[in-house]
């Protein structure tokens, strides 16, 4: 019974291996910077990604960055890390669009100066839309990708064409992105 068991399981992993190995998965780091629409100056983040692609056309993008900034001589440390999900399509091998959503997750740390007279740390959560392009460059079982998305929190659509749409802020990122199942010919 154990045999039969270790058995299925055994085919069941090389089934579901290969079905990754054909979809083209890779996952690596990526690095970039954030600058808010009305900021002085932005700052660095990093994280990782997932991608996959089910043809030459059509994709999917899931990451999670991490961005930290002081204010105020420190009294004030904001940490936030987007986890956004993103289809891409390729309308030429190496170059592709980008749109999709994802949670937006920021912390406020205040100084014990500023808890103590009220102002208490506190975390909060927006969902927003993003949307930008991109070029992703393979280079055998590694591919490198760099692009730029325009976040936009909580924003209502309404009214869309011909209206000014400004967002709340744009990311840059290069990420090395590794294909751990040296996928097929399928991706590029």
């Amino acid at each position: 019974m154990r045999k039969g068991m270790l058995a299925l399981a055994m085919l069941a992993a090389l089934t579901v291996a290969e079905g990754v190995r054909a979809q083209g998965i890779y996952i690596g780091p990526q690095a970039g910077y954030q600058r808010a629409r009305d900021a002085d100056e932005g700052d660095f983040l990093g994280g990782i990604a997932l991608r996959t692609k089910f043809s030459q056309a059509f994709g999917v993008e899931g990451s999670i960055n991490y961005r930290q900034e002081e204010f105020e001589d420190d009294a004030v440390t904001v940490r936030s890390w987007p986890v956004m999900v993103t289809g891409l399509i390729y309308p030429i091998p190496f170059v592709y669009g980008s749109v999709g959503g994802g949670w937006f997750h920021t912390t406020f740390d205040y100084s014990d100066e500023l808890n103590d007279a009220g102002t208490n740390d506190n975390t909060e959560s927006e969902f927003g839309w993003h949307f930008g392009g991109g070029v992703e460059i393979p280079l055998g079982r590694v591919a490198l990708a760099a692009d730029i998305r325009y976040v936009f929190l909580d924003y209502d659509f309404d009214g869309l064409p011909g209206r000014d749409i400004d967002s709340n802020f744009y990311m840059v990122t290069l990420g090395i992105l590794f294909n751990p199942f040296g996928s097929p010919d399928l991706d590029y």
